[in-house]
């Protein structure tokens, strides 16, 4: 399945690429050139078609479970000063995806949607230690039916240049629910209570809306 922020792209880098080929093709090119400029050209075409690919994914619902927001490399495990919603010390999960991941993200939890904003910003590298609050960025915190309030945030990388986010104050999260999509590289960070127990560890690659990353405590 292919999502619908790829709809465009894909079907412009098609042309383009059908261009590329006719062009050679009509000035005569050898075919020794000829050939490898339009192998190169369908590599390039389906190599943008599998960066948006949406595979279906099953999510163990458990309300104590947090699921991993993304595919990608969990590169960041700590405890850290969350400055933005809750202004205190949170554990810190980062995940780093690279543009050969999967570009959907998740929710984490199920509950009510109790904080959105976007954040214009820088395109540092993703695991650069500002981005998390100089990038271009989008934070949205969600309140479990328990109670506890759990932060994500999205953030652009050096390649990634756009941020999608797909919700607002007041609506319901589902638990690996799509609420987001960035495009081509990029990093997501998910802030827990103190006292959580994480699953993950340092490096461990894990897959958005199947892995549990970690398990509250009440």
């Amino acid at each position: 399945m292919i999502h619908r922020e790829g709809y465009s792209l894909i079907v412009l880098s098609f042309l383009f690429c059908g261009l590329l080929c006719g062009t050679v093709y009509f000035f005569g090119a050898p075919i020794w050139l000829q050939a490898p400029v339009c192998l190169l050209a369908f590599v390039f075409w389906l190599t943008i078609v599998q960066f948006f690919r949406n595979p279906k994914r099953n999510t163990p619902l458990n309300p104590k479970h947090i699921i991993a927001p993304a595919d990608g490399k969990v590169v960041v495990i700590e405890e850290t000063e969350e400055g933005e919603y809750f202004k205190d010390k949170r554990i810190q999960v980062s995940i780093f995806m690279s543009p050969l991941n999967v570009h959907v993200n998740r929710f984490p939890v199920s509950g009510n949607v109790e904080y959105v904003k976007y954040h214009p910003g820088l395109y540092l590298v993703a695991w650069h230690p500002k981005s998390s609050t100089e990038n271009e960025r989008t934070t949205v915190v969600v309140k479990t039916q328990n109670g506890q309030q759990v932060l994500f945030r999205q953030i652009a990388g050096a390649l990634a240049r756009r941020i999608k986010y797909y919700c607002k104050i007041g609506d319901k999260a589902e638990q690996g629910g799509e609420m987001g999509f960035i495009k081509f590289g990029s990093r997501v960070d998910v802030f827990l209570p103190l006292g959580t127990k994480v699953l993950s560890k340092l490096n461990e690659t894990v897959r958005g809306g199947e892995t549990v990353i970690a398990e509250l405590n009440a």
